[in-house]
């Protein structure tokens, strides 16, 4: 009996939910919990962590959870990792739906960061207007780094904030290049920091920065695992008609 489990929160997944409810799948979309309200689903929602790898491993096995698709986001490192022990350990097939990484481009000036405390340590010095793109859950790290006037921009408002110069603009993409040569020069913006998520809805400020030759500290993505990774919800799909899914019932 099939048993999708999604992790999701993308707007791949998104995609993918949408595909499985319109191909008569039977299975569940899991949020994380961080976003006040998540998109609703054609599927079953689930919302919170599953307590760690053990945690996962006991709802894949209590739920007859027959495949996962992975299609968090690409920072979303240790649910990632989480689930390919997991699925290792219920003996469950697992494919990650995955987006490409953004590549620099002709007159993109970016630096290049492991991660997160590579990137605060890269913002030592003399005060500039920062676009801190990365997310609410990493600005405590950036309050090391108090001298900046950061701009933030999330998909809730955030309440108490760690940094003391800042402006918040509660939004949710997909973002547009005219809005966000706007909302940039609108506040003097000298350099962006991203995570390299990839896609085409968050990339706008990228393409900004190119035009207004503007410096962009890029945290790359963190290594996982070997797994299966799939680009398409095509090729989902095909991965789940291919182990046995019947698809269209």
């Amino acid at each position: 009996m099939t048993h999708l489990l999604i992790l999701g929160g993308t707007t791949e997944a998104n995609a993918l939910a949408k595909a499985v409810a319109e191909q008569g799948i039977p299975a569940t979309y899991s949020y994380a919990g961080r976003v006040e309200n998540p998109r609703p689903q054609p599927l079953p929602v689930r919302v919170g962590g599953f307590g760690g790898v053990d945690g996962l491993a006991s709802y894949l096995r209590d739920h007859s959870v027959s495949h996962v698709v992975d299609a968090t986001h690409p920072f979303a490192a240790q649910m990632s990792g989480n689930a390919i022990q997991a699925c290792r350990d219920a003996h469950v097939p697992l494919a990650a739906l995955t987006r490409s990484a953004w590549t620099a481009q002709e007159g993109d000036n970016w630096h290049h960061v492991a991660d997160i405390n590579g990137a605060v340590a890269a913002l030592s010095g003399a005060p500039q207007r920062v676009f801190l793109a990365v997310g609410r859950m990493h600005l405590e790290d950036f309050a090391a780094q108090p001298q900046h006037h950061y701009l933030l921009r999330l998909v809730d408002e955030p309440g108490a904030l760690p940094l003391p110069n800042c402006d918040v603009v509660v939004s949710r993409g997909p973002f547009t290049v005219e809005d966000d040569r706007a909302l940039m020069q609108q506040h003097g913006i000298e350099l962006v920091v991203s995570k390299n998520a990839g896609g085409t809805g968050a990339r706008a400020k990228l393409d900004v920065a190119r035009a207004l030759g503007m410096p962009v500290l890029m945290i790359d993505r963190p290594a996982l695992p070997q797994r299966t990774e799939l680009s398409s919800v095509a090729q989902v799909l095909g991965w789940l008609a291919h182990s046995g899914v019947n698809l269209g019932v």
